[in-house]
């Protein structure tokens, strides 16, 4: 356990657990560095063929905690580390996803393998109501995988994607009922590592593709991403979700 990341290793799985229920998994900046590290420990030894992703309670992943986000760059700097580390890990990559995946939470799962949702599941990239822009390479993997028009809804109109429609679209791999959702998982991940371990590899890179598009703009999201935090727009977002009202924009 280590600042709301709890790491479970067994028969060659690292599990990544977000383990902040109370704030429904909200992410701070030492939770960002937390599973970076965990994913640079795994990639590094042979020995781990497979990494699962979870939540704690009854939530995958709030997205950032906005209190400590906005606290100073640290929360900025530590986000994209790991959105960069995600993208890059060279192993499979399997999540368990229940209740609300917010902003990272969702766009994280483009960069996974095999994303498996209980019914309740909702999928929210809340972003352009915040005043920014997406992140984790998402403005160009969104509309690679659902179609132009369900990335729109999701990013420019921040509507909530539901489990049956995000198995529609290609988002996730299967809904899974509550009870059977980490046993499922790590089935799966049981799976991936009774393969071959070479030819796995090399699959798995060949559906990746060449990665310098994602990381172009990976890196192009994270400039616009920084700009847009200085804005008026995002000032005026961020002011009226600690004040819980709602939103004046000027045109």
């Amino acid at each position: 356990m280590s600042e709301g990341i709890a790491i479970i290793e067994e028969k060659g799985v690292v599990e990544i657990h977000i383990d902040r229920p109370d704030k429904k998994n909200a992410l701070t900046a030492a939770m960002y560095r937390a599973m970076t590290a965990a994913l640079a420990d795994a990639s590094s030894r042979s020995e781990i063929g497979t990494v699962i992703f979870a939540g704690k309670g009854d939530a995958f992943c709030a997205g950032n905690d906005l209190k400590d986000f906005m606290a100073g760059p640290q929360g900025g700097e530590a986000a994209f580390e790991f959105i960069r580390a995600i993208a890059a890990f060279d192993k499979p990559l399997v999540a368990a996803v229940q209740g609300l995946a917010v902003g990272v939470g969702t766009t994280m799962l483009f960069h996974c393998d095999l994303v498996y949702a209980t019914p309740d599941a909702r999928f929210i990239t809340p972003f352009v109501n915040l005043g920014i822009v997406p992140e984790a390479g998402s403005s160009l993997l969104a509309p690679a995988t659902l179609g132009h028009a369900k990335a729109a809804s999701m990013l420019l109109l921040g509507e909530p994607m539901d489990a049956e429609t995000a198995d529609r679209a290609g988002l996730i791999t299967a809904i899974v009922p509550a009870d059977r959702l980490l046993d499922h998982a790590r089935q799966k991940a049981a799976s991936l590592m009774a393969k071959p371990p070479q030819a796995l590899a090399a699959t798995r890179r060949l559906m990746k593709g060449d990665p310098a598009a994602v990381t172009r703009r990976i890196e192009e999201e994270a400039r616009a991403f920084q700009e847009a935090l200085k804005s008026a727009e995002a000032q005026e977002a961020f002011a009226a979700f600690f004040e819980k009202r709602a939103p004046v924009f000027r045109r």
